[in-house]
């Protein structure tokens, strides 16, 4: 007999590979967009560079969801927790 029960262990955020995120960077006068790209979580994206055009239809193609400047700064703000913080905290 085991004196203390099992713990459960902690629910893990679910990982949904069907949301598709995007934060624009910058519209360059160039005629291109600067952006960052997520599947399933928005703290973990790629950059890209693509044409106006070929941005529009890279996000209705994907169904992106657009992250407001907020949300882009929480992330920013969580990467320097990560980096020279403590991560997770709420300040």
């Amino acid at each position: 007999m085991h004196p203390h029960p099992p713990q459960a262990e902690p629910a893990l955020p679910v990982f949904d590979v069907t949301r598709r995120y995007v934060r624009l960077r910058e519209r360059r006068d160039d005629g291109f967009v600067e952006f960052d790209f997520s599947i399933g979580d928005p703290g973990l994206a790629v950059e890209l560079v693509m044409s106006e055009r070929d941005y529009e239809s890279f996000c209705a193609t994907h169904h992106v969801l657009h992250l407001s400047d907020d949300e882009g700064e929480a992330l920013d703000l969580e990467q320097l927790k990560w980096r020279y913080g403590q991560p997770g905290l709420a300040e």
